[in-house]
């Protein structure tokens, strides 16, 4: 399987294969920032799932809420932020839910750093909800 990304204006495109690792619903500050909405919804991909690119980006790297640097890249012509490169999680590349304008895409299997939420938003009680970025469980030596 196949999907295609691109921004608003069409300039900037990519292509991901097979089924993303996880789909995430972030509610930081940044994440609000960064879309202008309430939250963001990315799909995480193997680096070596994205298999293809087309047009020009533009990168624009800051710290995260979680402390760890991310790259953003977006289209130059709209400005539509397709996808990123967090350090956090080198192995993955995160891209924009919505950017595959998709209705059938798999819904997120968490949201993280609810402690931004606005407290008027709900969501399925069935999505595990995390203050913060979940905490890895850590391998006993």
């Amino acid at each position: 399987m196949t999907r295609s990304a691109s921004c608003h204006c069409g300039q900037l495109a990519l292509t991901c294969s097979g089924e993303p690792t996880k789909v995430s619903l972030c509610h930081c500050y940044d994440c609000q920032r960064r879309t202008g909405s309430l939250f963001s919804v990315a799909a995480f991909f193997p680096r070596s799932q994205m298999v293809q690119t087309s047009g020009t980006a533009k990168a624009y790297r800051r710290q995260s809420a979680s402390g760890h640097a991310v790259s953003f890249h977006f289209c130059t012509e709209c400005g539509s932020s397709l996808w990123w490169e967090p350090d956090r999680m080198p192995h993955l590349v995160g891209v924009a839910v919505g950017s595959f304008a998709d209705r059938n895409f798999p819904k997120p299997e968490q949201a993280v750093w609810t402690d931004d939420q606005h407290p008027w938003l709900r969501f399925p009680d069935d999505l595990p909800a995390h203050s913060r970025n979940p905490v890895k469980p850590t391998k006993n030596k």
